[in-house]
């Protein structure tokens, strides 16, 4: 296991701890499996690699290893465990798990047959990930990784510490907490380029392949994991681009399932169950008026994609700024908070709150007469009353 352990200590030494994400200080360390699954690109592998850094000692009692590496050709993955234990591990980060056939079995083994091992698994494979969700559930801490919050990217590039808002702060305290913010940051510098390429924090590598590094995970999700765990025909995947490209570009509208089954060429039944899958892969996020008790054939109300960076990698010229807006609010919402569709306005958040997104000369004559309701304006930098900056959402987490 020597070349294990060598890798792991070069790719542990390696990681840089200038910048680490919430995520870390939100998980139960201690539990004795611990999954963490995420979309390709959101820095699941980093996060593991900073743990080790910061919390474990620098012995052979912690090993990080990748399951698509060669070692795993020639060697199970309960054996790794065994050999592992024997030599005095504590510490087993598995990273990739999708990559490995049957994992989600052996995981269950080990976790019952090494009392002694505290594993961590990370998955990019959403799908895989749901699958062995029923198989782990009574053994695994799962925990959802997102992109970059707004706050996330601020404080990354300009080196700054912002911190965590709630939501209720925000309502009831928006002016002060923009005034605080703009005395350290002025937002309106970055805020586009966030929404347009800083949701994934591979951007500081290579920031002019940034989309195509973003296209090729579409492509991947779209031409190997629905066909193969979804059993999507591999004869839909252009026509599933193809809504993919009439979100990105359309104006935030009611869905008309009709209307769509008819533009891209295929039944309702098959576009609700696409719908459905493209939620389960972090590619849309879906809006209904009932988030409890949904299925793949319930008809969302309104379709939005998962983060705005895909708008513009699917759909560069044509994106449309209202639904640019909802997109970001929708995003950085739906995270920690319960997200609806209302019967007036936009959003209905935690069953609580309305919300309408518009630009500058938003007003709220479509929800003036509501309780709890707020305007929620871009290009603004302080709000008045109910009406709050839309860019402040952006620190929620």
């Amino acid at each position: 296991m020597e070349e294990l352990f060598e890798k792991s200590y070069k790719k542990t030494k390696e990681t840089s701890l200038d910048f680490i994400r919430i995520l870390m200080s939100e998980i139960e360390w201690n539990a004795r499996l611990i999954g963490i699954r995420g979309s390709r690109g959101v820095g699941k592998t980093t996060l593991l690699l900073q743990y080790i850094k910061q919390n474990l000692p620098n012995d052979n009692s912690a090993l990080y290893v990748s399951l698509d590496d060669m070692w795993f050709a020639e060697h199970k993955l309960w054996d790794t465990a065994d050999m592992f234990a024997k030599r005095g591990g504590k510490y087993l980060f598995l990273d990739e798990v999708h990559k490995y056939p049957n994992w989600a079995q052996e995981l269950k083994n080990i976790y019952d047959d090494f009392s002694e091992l505290k594993v961590v698994f990370t998955g990019s494979s959403l799908l895989e990930i749901l699958n062995a969700r029923a198989d782990l559930s009574r053994r695994a801490l799962v925990y959802d990784m997102q992109g970059l919050s707004f706050r996330e990217y601020l404080n990354i590039t300009q080196k700054t510490d912002i911190k965590i808002v709630s939501l209720e702060d925000i309502l009831q305290n928006h002016r002060e907490i923009s005034s605080s913010i703009l005395d350290v940051v002025k937002p309106f510098q970055f805020f586009e380029n966030y929404l347009k390429s800083g949701y994934y924090p591979f951007f500081k590598e290579l920031p002019s392949v940034y989309h195509e590094k973003i296209a090729e995970v579409i492509n991947m999700i779209l031409e190997i994991e629905l066909p193969l765990l979804r059993g999507v025909d591999i004869g839909y995947v252009y026509k599933i681009k193809q809504l993919l490209s009439i979100v990105a570009s359309s104006v935030p509208f009611i869905l008309n399932i009709t209307k769509i089954s008819e533009r891209i060429g295929v039944n309702r039944i098959t576009l609700l169950s696409y719908l459905y899958y493209l939620e389960e892969v972090k590619l849309t996020k879906n809006i209904h008026k009932d988030v409890f008790g949904i299925n793949k054939l319930q008809k969302p109300e309104k379709i939005y994609l998962e983060n705005t960076n895909l708008a513009y990698t699917l759909c560069d010229r044509n994106t449309d700024i209202g639904n640019i807006r909802e997109t970001f609010f929708l995003n950085q919402l739906s995270y920690k908070h319960i997200v609806e569709y209302p019967n007036q306005g936009d959003f209905w958040v935690d069953k609580k709150y309305l919300f309408e997104i518009g630009g500058k000369s938003k007003t709220d004559e479509q929800v003036k007469n509501v309780k709890n309701s707020f305007i929620v304006s871009d290009n603004i930098e302080y709000g008045l009353g109910n009406k709050i900056p839309l860019w402040l959402f952006g620190f929620l987490y």
